[in-house]
């Protein structure tokens, strides 16, 4: 984990959120009684790629060190962000993963993917990040590169939805 290129590593998912940089927390509730799908969605990469982004990973899961690179964006446009998974968890109520950013990446920073399912059976599916540019083409966008954070959180909500009916 010495390539990371933040120190902050598994804030994601002890807490709290480091300071310096943008904090993004999105919940969404999930379809009753799809914490099983929405799980194995998270964890298989499906969700991703069915939200659009190319997943390249050297494994068919998320697992602590494993090497992750989406790319967002069409064609010549797109941008890859190498990742490594720095936490994973599979329980009964609780399933996701985060991933730290790894040279090369425009941002600096932890994301996280994790589904919820409370004892009343209730599914939610929640982003955490916290991120600053790494690139200048990032820090120059200012605002409109959080929106566009945001909207990936709420693309991402919107899919496994979907996945999930």
């Amino acid at each position: 984990m010495s390539e990371l290129t933040y120190s902050e590593v598994g804030a994601t998912r002890r807490g709290p959120l480091p300071a310096g940089y943008h904090h993004l927390r999105h919940t969404a509730p999930m379809p009753p009684g799809s914490f099983m799908v929405a799980a194995e969605a998270v964890l298989s990469w499906r969700l991703h790629r069915a939200a659009g982004v190319r997943m390249r990973t050297d494994a068919l899961r998320a697992a602590p060190g494993v090497r992750v690179t989406p790319g967002l964006g069409v064609g010549p446009l797109r941008v890859w962000g190498p990742c490594e998974v720095v936490w994973t968890v599979e329980g009964d109520r609780e399933a996701g993963f985060g991933y730290g950013t790894l040279p090369g990446h425009p941002e600096r920073g932890e994301e996280a993917f994790l589904v919820r399912c409370d004892v009343e059976g209730g599914v939610s599916f929640e982003v955490t990040a916290f991120s600053r540019p790494d690139r200048w083409y990032l820090a120059a966008a200012g605002p409109a590169g959080r929106a566009v954070q945001h909207g990936y959180a709420h693309r991402l909500a919107r899919t496994l939805r979907r996945l999930c009916r």
